[in-house]
Parts: C-alpha cells; sequence; structure tokens
C-alpha cells in the first residue's frame, strides 16, 4: 500500500468530512481503529488541522464514494508515476558467490586489476565478494594457483552485475579526477604516483645546488690561468 503524507492530519479530515467508517480510516491512514475513534472522541490529535486527501493528490471522491456505500470496502490511495523513485534502496547484505563460481574469483580479480586499475581493494572486494588477501595475492602473483589465473570479465563469470561493476569504475574515475586537481593545484605532477613525485622532488633539488656561481660564470680560477696574464 502507498504510504500516504501526513497521516493523523488526513484521519482528521476523513472523520470531519465523510461518513467512513473507524476501520476504514484506520486501513487507509496506516492507523489503529482505536486511534481513529480517539480522534473523533476528541482525545488524540487534539488542534491538528485536518489535510484532505482529494485536494493533494492522495485520495479520489469516487474512492471515497464506494468506501461509504459499502463497509468493507478498503480504499486505494493514488499512486503517481514517480513514488517508486522515492522509495530508500535496501540495504543489501554481504554477497553470497555459489561454490561453483568461488574458484572463478581470482580470475575475475586479475581481469578488474588489469583493466580498471583505479578501481580500490575494497571496491573489488564488494564486486565480487572477496578478501583483501587474494587480490593482494593476485596482483603480487604470490596466489597459489597462479599459473593458472585467466584474466576474465567478472560479469561473464556472474559475480557481479555490469551496473555494478559500472558505478564503482565511475566512483574510482571520479576520485581520480578530484585527486588529480588537488596535486594540479598543489603545482604537483597529477599523473605521477607518490614515488615518482618523490623522485622528482630530489632530482630538482640536486640541479640547483648544482647551478652556483662557479657553473654560471665559467668555473673557478685555476693556478695556470694566473700564469698566462
Amino acid at each position: 500500500m502507498t504510504e500516504i503524507l501526513m497521516p493523523k492530519a488526513t484521519a482528521v479530515w476523513l472523520v470531519d468530512n465523510t461518513a467512513l467508517t473507524f476501520e476504514q480510516i484506520a486501513d487507509f491512514c496506516g492507523l489503529h481503529r482505536l486511534e481513529v475513534k480517539g480522534i473523533a472522541d476528541g482525545d488524540v490529535a487534539v488542534g491538528v488541522r485536518g489535510s484532505d486527501p482529494v485536494s493533494n493528490g492522495q485520495l479520489s471522491r469516487e474512492e471515497i464514494s464506494k468506501a461509504e456505500a459499502d463497509a468493507d470496502y478498503r480504499m486505494t490511495a493514488i499512486k503517481h508515476r514517480y513514488d517508486d523513485l522515492h522509495q530508500p534502496r535496501k540495504k543489501r547484505g554481504p554477497r553470497y558467490t555459489p561454490l561453483s563460481r568461488r574458484q572463478s574469483r581470482p580470475d575475475a580479480i586479475a581481469w578488474l586489476v588489469r583493466n580498471h586499475p583505479e578501481l580500490t581493494d575494497p571496491q573489488i572486494s564488494k564486486l565480487i565478494g572477496t578478501t583483501k588477501t587474494t587480490i593482494e595475492a593476485v596482483r603480487e602473483r604470490t596466489h597459489w594457483n597462479s599459473s593458472n589465473i585467466k584474466p576474465t570479465d567478472p560479469v561473464t563469470l556472474g559475480l557481479t552485475t555490469q551496473i555494478d561493476l559500472d558505478e564503482q569504475v565511475r566512483k574510482a574515475s571520479a576520485r581520480r579526477e578530484k585527486l588529480e586537481e588537488e596535486r594540479r593545484a598543489a603545482g604537483q605532477d597529477p599523473i605521477a604516483g607518490p614515488a615518482e613525485q618523490e623522485a622528482e622532488e630530489q632530482e630538482s633539488a640536486t640541479s640547483m645546488d648544482e647551478v652556483n656561481l662557479e657553473t654560471l660564470f665559467g668555473g673557478k680560477k685555476t693556478q695556470s690561468d694566473d700564469d698566462d696574464r
């Protein structure tokens, strides 16, 4: 059933403006029958202003008429086209992988490491339901079955979906672009990694030390130069 806005205010309006039974109002508003009875008696929702469900598009006049004519009839709220988009996504638990596919995880890891190096270990772990230890073993070629690992698309293996893979790749790309912008703003090479950046800084410092007055003006005078004069 579609959840309605302001259920108590809606119940107040229905009690005051219709001949519906307490059960019908309670069922439509998601309230208890005794709570609706309390509203009618003035013991519940005191001071609450009624909300017309017809004017705000949650209920039709035809539904009210049908319910008033038949006490056993239960009204149905109007379901809008985009209601499903506003429903919160259910949190998924740990990904379960059938036993028949678990042996294919190293192949999927190798494919992701080779084709999507921007993905982090937690992202790979979330995609195919593996551990960080296994990912590191495949990446460093220390896995016990390294000689038989063949990089294979995890979507083809049935370990994940193309939608989930594209989502993780998009997140990783956005994170990488943000990092490159930060490095560029700091005057660093946006492409170079930490090790390369450190090497460049050391090389730059060494070259600056070598440039002094002697190198600029022909070097230090020697004894032979004095004798020629």
